[in-house]
């Protein structure tokens, strides 16, 4: 404990004290609601929402809504939430981050706070890390929601809109963080209400908080369509860079002459970047006959070229990615779970697939997208809950206004945490590593081993087999065996290699899992997996197979935990699960993640971290410190070094990182904020279009506000009439306002005419023409079309004005050296650019509007039948043929389409609106 604690007090230890009240609450109403028939307890829902509409606020009915859940989850489930429990539930409910360790129930946690919750009819999303955890959540804690008549959905990926709509519906919905952050972009880009699946965000629960809100936060969640086809150049350019001799250097110099280096292009391990010397600059000119690539017109090519430098010198496989089944697919850095279906953006991924030499897939383009900080914080409440999250206490607070309460453990913690033990070399490492193993197997210890990459965890299982020791594997090349090799990680004698442990969500039992023998047995007997696994579930079925499945499953299962319980007695004797870290990493929190599987329950444990001065924490972030006790210690390889000095180094570095780290975090949501801003524009304008609200005063409004802008175009000077281009006001109006008799005027009558004149008489023509149309067409019709046209011309000019950003953003940087602030910049052009948009959206809807053409004799235009992006405003709305960019324009101006109504119309919008349900996350 720190001197501030000692005098002032642990904020936790302070915040605990006021809740204890409310707990003993829920304590005393223990007897009074274990008193009631299963009949009366399941009808306290009912009773509670009832009192709740009387109350002014959910914390008058919350000490009687935890009891309840309390006793439905103990006839249900057979467990009854412990008090610390209880406190987790009421830190939840205040909308805070509840630190719970590893093995404390939190699963059990949630379902109290989400029942609790539920009663206000809002809905409560709990969210999980991945799809396993979210549907068996879902239906563990289910039977409880269902005892007690409260409505429970799942979100999977995979389902369908029907399904997905059911389930965000229901009180309480399980998901995971991409299918609900995924779900409001794709509610965002329908056409129609029903459409829609999500409803408001009211309360969220978030498991693994910190792997969720923190580690993912770099990586935006995007909606993507087919882009531009892959190019030769990725290929051609790999090529070029493995010619090229990179040189390392753990931190670039401003001050040096860089280019004095001997090498084409220099790595930067801190920043983990490649650039090009002048000597490698030459080369790349001379390989592609250039005379200088640093040239606007060369532009293209020299990011290739970076591209490609930097898949080659930065991006190491096993470590960043793994190459499976022909594909590259990204590896958390953080869980060491491999990313499914997210790509590295700017043409990262593609030169990485030409490099790996498998087929290079064509770029994407952003339809939408959110940052997950963005997204969570459109919750009215959020809270979550984690073994760790006090390290991140601060960007909890700044970024979320979410404060962190650690909550204490219902058995004391008795795991020994050993100091760590340095090596001087990685050799001497994993020497040590390799003895301690076979130490503790010896006497049937069972014993974690942590890696920070695939590559260590693959080096070390091949020393283990020279040594003769059995032993798991689990990284993102054994991802689908995940939950087994968790599970059975605390057998007596076990060995397992884990890349990472944050978030796994599977508990290491002391002897082994009864539930997991029970399955694999199951799978023995020729029940397939999918059977097996819905026969240690909980969902309401009549399928037989699946009912006899679970028959079987309660006999192995009775039979394996009594197995489980003697070797369980047989691990604690040898000392109970031993936690071997072979690295510090980047993150504090993800170190104690790997210490806090093991002591679980009070169970007995160790925990030791083994470091060298190479690995790669020590030796880039490390300093000259180390360096100077590389020198210091004259020690063999294989002889431990232990200093306080070493250990605050470690320490202090780590703190660098994570400081580093959550800059990065608050950089990307600096500029995400000045989108923010805008794409909520654009959605509560969506939103209120789909609401029903009648837009045709707003569609009057357009039309004027068109008119004046284009006659502001043309007539700049308003005193000096010859200086008014008319001839142009005429060709841009020509086809919707305008006719070829228009402003042919004398001199004597230009003199006599106002800039006003021509606004009031361009406004009252284009009015008139409207009402025309809607007296043709008939009110509801004209006024659907409105709807329809505003939307889809909106979508297709925000994914343009998304690309455009994009590309503002990434050179804005520069502006720095001119001493302005590059956020600040590009919030101001952001602006500007979002105003062009609008008038843009203003100008192609008033269009549309005026030269759309509706087959007659249809009742209302169905969604087919509207006008899509590309497709040209004035042709016919079913089955219209879009004009080759050279056809003559069929508006009658008499230009080519590409220069008339073509441009600017939304030609590219096609392939996007063909991807509209296709999810994509791109790493920023």
């Amino acid at each position: 404990m720190g001197l501030f604690d000692k005098i002032f007090g642990n904020y936790s230890k302070k915040e605990l004290a006021k809740i204890e009240p409310i707990k003993n609450k829920v304590l005393e109403l223990e007897s009074k609601y274990a008193d009631m028939s299963d009949e009366e307890l399941g009808g306290q829902t009912a009773i509670l929402r009832g009192k709740l509409d009387e109350l002014s606020t959910l914390d008058d009915v919350l000490p009687d809504a935890l009891a309840v859940c309390r006793e439905a989850a103990f006839r249900v489930l057979g467990k009854k939430p412990y008090p610390v429990q209880i406190i987790g539930a009421i830190v939840l409910h205040q909308g805070r981050i509840a630190e719970m360790k590893t093995g404390e129930g939190k699963t059990l946690v949630a379902c109290l706070a989400a029942y609790a919750n539920s009663l206000t009819g809002n809905g409560v999303h709990v969210v999980t890390v991945n799809d396993y955890l979210a549907k068996f959540q879902s239906e563990e804690m289910g039977k409880v929601f269902h005892f007690l008549n409260t409505s429970i959905g799942v979100v999977l990926t995979g389902m369908n809109k029907e399904q997905k709509r059911e389930a965000y519906n229901a009180d309480i919905t399980y998901g995971t963080n991409n299918e609900f952050g995924f779900d409001y972009l794709r509610d965002n880009m329908v056409i129609y209400k029903k459409d829609k699946v999500q409803r408001e965000h009211a309360f969220a629960i978030v498991d693994e908080v910190d792997s969720i809100l923190i580690d993912e936060a770099r990586t935006p969640l995007i909606i993507s369509g087919q882009g531009d086809k892959s190019t030769k150049l990725y290929s051609l350019a790999d090529r070029f860079a493995k010619t090229l001799k990179p040189v390392t250097v753990v931190e670039m110099d401003d001050k040096a002459d860089n280019d004095l280096l001997d090498g084409d292009y220099i790595i930067d391990e801190k920043a983990k970047t490649a650039t090009l010397t002048k000597s490698g600059v030459k080369k790349a000119e001379k390989a592609f006959n250039v005379i200088n690539l640093m040239d606007a017109d060369n532009m293209t090519l020299a990011h290739h070229i970076n591209q490609a430098i930097k898949a080659n010198g930065v991006m190491k496989k096993d470590i960043d990615y793994v190459v499976k089944d022909g594909e590259v697919l990204i590896v958390d850095e953080f869980t060491g779970r491999i990313m499914q279906g997210r790509r590295f953006n700017d043409g990262l991924h593609q030169a990485i697939e030409a490099k790996e030499g498998v087929e290079i897939a064509r770029e994407s383009k952003t339809i939408a997208t959110i940052t997950y900080q963005n997204y969570f914080r459109l919750y009215g409440k959020l809270s979550g809950m984690t073994g760790t999250a006090l390290t991140e206490e601060d960007e909890f607070r700044e970024i979320y206004k979410l404060d962190v309460i650690e909550i204490p453990t219902n058995k004391p913690v008795i795991r020994v945490d050993h100091p760590d033990v340095v090596f001087k070399t990685e050799k001497g490492k994993f020497n040590a590593v390799i003895e301690q193993v076979i130490e503790c197997h010896k006497k049937g210890q069972p014993v974690l081993v942590g890696t920070v990459s695939v590559e260590k965890s693959e080096y070390l299982s091949r020393l283990l087999k020279n040594k003769g020791i059995k032993h798991e594997v689990l990284n993102a090349k054994h991802h689908d065996r995940e939950a087994m090799i968790v599970a059975q990680a605390g057998k007596y004698g076990a060995v397992t290699i884990a890349t990472n442990m944050a978030g796994r969500g599977t508990d290491i039992m002391l002897g082994g899992n009864a539930e997991y023998k029970s399955l694999a047995d199951l799978q023995k007997m020729g029940y397939s997996e999918e059977v097996a696994v819905e026969a240690a579930g909980f969902s309401n079925t009549q399928d037989e197979e699946v009912l006899a499945a679970r028959a079987e499953y309660k006999k192995l299962y009775a039979k394996y935990s009594e197995e489980v319980k003697e070797l369980a007695e047989k691990v604690r004797e040898a000392g109970g699960l031993y936690i071997i870290g072979t690295e510090r990493h980047e993150s504090r929190r993800i170190d104690n993640q790997l210490r806090g599987r093991s002591g679980r329950q009070g169970d007995p444990g160790e925990s030791t971290f083994f470091l060298s001065l190479e690995d790669d924490l020590m030796r880039i972030f490390g300093g000259e410190r180390i360096t100077a006790m590389m020198d210091t210690f004259k020690v063999d390889e294989n002889t431990p070094i232990q200093s306080k000095m070493l250990t605050s180094v470690i320490e202090s570095s780590q703190k660098k990182i994570e400081g580093r780290n959550f800059n990065i975090r608050k950089n990307v949501l600096n500029y995400d904020d000045v989108m923010n801003t805008q794409r909520e524009i654009i959605y509560k304008q969506r939103q209120q279009v789909l609401d029903g609200e009648d837009l045709h005063e707003n569609i009057l409004g357009m039309i004027k506000e068109f008119v004046e802008d284009s006659v502001n175009m043309y007539i700049t000077d308003e005193d000096v009439q010859d200086n008014w281009n008319l001839q142009g006001l005429k060709d841009r109006l020509m086809g919707i306002i305008t006719v070829e008799d228009d402003f042919n005027y004398t001199p004597q009558e230009l003199d006599e005419i106002t800039k006003k004149d021509i606004i009031d008489l361009l406004e009252d023509r284009a009015l008139k023409i409207y009402a025309k149309r809607e007296e043709d067409l008939g009110q509801e019709l004209l006024h659907e079309i409105e709807r329809v046209v505003l939307l889809k011309v909106v979508d297709t000019k925000w994914m343009a004005h998304i690309d455009d950003m994009d590309e503002l953003k990434k050179g804005i940087g520069l502006r720095s050296y001119g001493q302005k602030n590059p956020v600040v910049e590009y919030r101001m052009e952001g602006m500007d650019m979002f105003d062009d948009m609008v008038a843009s959206i203003r100008e192609d809807t008033v269009r549309m509007l005026f030269t759309i053409q509706v087959r007659k004799n249809s009742a209302a235009p169905k969604r087919e039948d509207v006008l899509k992006p590309g497709e040209h405003h004035n042709m016919t709305v079913r089955k219209a043929k879009k004009p080759g960019r050279n056809d003559l324009c069929p508006c009658g101006s008499g230009k080519k389409y590409k220069n008339c109504c073509g441009a600017g119309n939304g030609v590219q919008a096609d392939e996007a609106e063909q991807a509209e349900n296709s999810s994509d996350s791109s790493e920023k």
